[in-house]
């Protein structure tokens, strides 16, 4: 595989609520080992939370035992702190992007231009990765709470993966799997790909190449409609990250 190979990392983070031992960090250190790099960088995008704080340390921290990496960040609330963020995005092998709001995180975006940036760093193989909200903006769109936990269909995200996404699709406190085989089922998004808490899709150019978990027995989803108003699903086998 070679540096300008484009690859998408779409993780659903496990989250504290299913499982307090499971952590995005072994995920994080995934997209950092798909770019093949001895001494990678990785910036971190927190627009979905608004730049918050306490998001950007954590990620810092959870590589901070890795002396081989250097991690950064890219804010852009109230303005970039970076001089040139072109300049900043492209000097990485590669970005993570965080939850949140993928309806804000979109429009931010749009607003600063980074939507061409980052099309322009995944041409030139930085891998890009990130989790919820940063999972599905690479996609063509999918279920997401931006509005409220009942789940809204986001159907404007980048669509460079040519396939909806449904992240935390066995999520217990929100509906998300049910909202997603609708939305599939009633064409309002394409047949796509699921992740279940803690499951890591690996895309090489815009074809899937391999489903990874840092949760034993979770798994993917291919979703697609049956022809009759329904849809049909297949499980996707994950491996298990450390195995």
């Amino acid at each position: 595989m070679t540096s300008a190979t484009p690859q998408i990392f779409a993780v659903s983070g496990p989250l504290p609520s299913t499982n307090p031992r499971h952590t995005t960090i072994p995920l994080i250190e995934h997209a950092v080992e798909l770019t093949g790099r001895e001494r990678p960088q990785i910036t971190y995008i927190a627009t979905g939370t608004g730049d918050h704080p306490a998001h950007i340390d954590s990620f810092h921290r959870a590589l901070a035992h890795r002396d081989d990496v250097t991690t950064s960040h890219l804010s852009l609330f109230t303005q970039p702190n970076v001089p040139d963020v072109r300049e900043h995005l492209l000097a990485q092998d590669a970005v993570w992007v965080g939850g949140g709001s993928v309806v804000n995180l979109m429009a931010v975006w749009r607003a600063h231009g980074i939507p061409e940036l980052l099309r322009e760093c995944w041409e030139a193989g930085v891998v890009l990765a990130g989790q919820s909200a940063g999972s599905l903006c690479w996609h063509l769109g999918g279920p997401t709470d931006s509005f409220g936990d009942a789940l809204d269909t986001v159907t404007d995200t980048l669509g460079w993966l040519p396939f909806s996404n449904g992240v935390h699709d066995n999520f217990p406190e929100q509906p998300r799997r049910e909202v997603y085989r609708a939305a599939v089922a009633t064409g309002l998004v394409p047949a796509g790909y699921a992740s279940e808490d803690g499951v890591g899709l690996h895309y090489v150019g815009t074809e899937l190449r391999e489903v990874v978990t840092v949760v034993e027995g979770a798994c993917g989803w291919w979703v697609e409609p049956d022809g009759q108003g329904a849809w049909r699903e297949e499980r996707l086998e994950a491996r298990l990250l450390g195995d």
